[in-house]
């Protein structure tokens, strides 16, 4: 089965951090560009950030830019979200995605994960 698995989502405080990572299962994510989306209860799945396959070109929503950082280790077939300055606003399930190339709707991705949550909070 073709999938993705995101971890290391948990509670924190607000300006606290939190790293997620996203592991594919049944393929690797060599060719593959990586975007993580967000979806808040009531909310709109948006996008967060995306990374390339090829230059590991990187590009973040306005909301978080500064403040989390995307990264890749191929070897580890693994892609990281740093978070940190973290918000009660970024409290959200947290999804990582797969396609060939970076797009900003989330509707052009082919591969997901079941979500990790995150949440702000004092």
């Amino acid at each position: 089965q073709v999938r993705l698995v995101e971890s290391g989502g948990g509670m924190v405080q607000p300006g606290g951090s939190l790293r997620l990572s996203c592991v594919p299962s049944g393929f690797t994510l060599d060719y593959y560009a990586i975007g993580w989306f967000r979806q808040a209860p009531g909310k709109e799945r948006e996008g967060v950030v995306c990374i390339s396959s090829s230059d590991r070109s990187t590009y973040y929503s306005d909301s978080v830019k500064g403040r989390f950082t995307i990264s890749r280790d191929n070897a580890k077939n693994t892609v990281y979200l740093q978070m940190n300055g973290l918000k009660p606003e970024d409290t959200a399930v947290y999804y990582c995605a797969a396609r060939f190339g970076c797009r900003v709707r989330h509707e052009e991705y082919d591969y997901w994960g079941q979500g990790t949550q995150v949440t702000v909070s004092s």
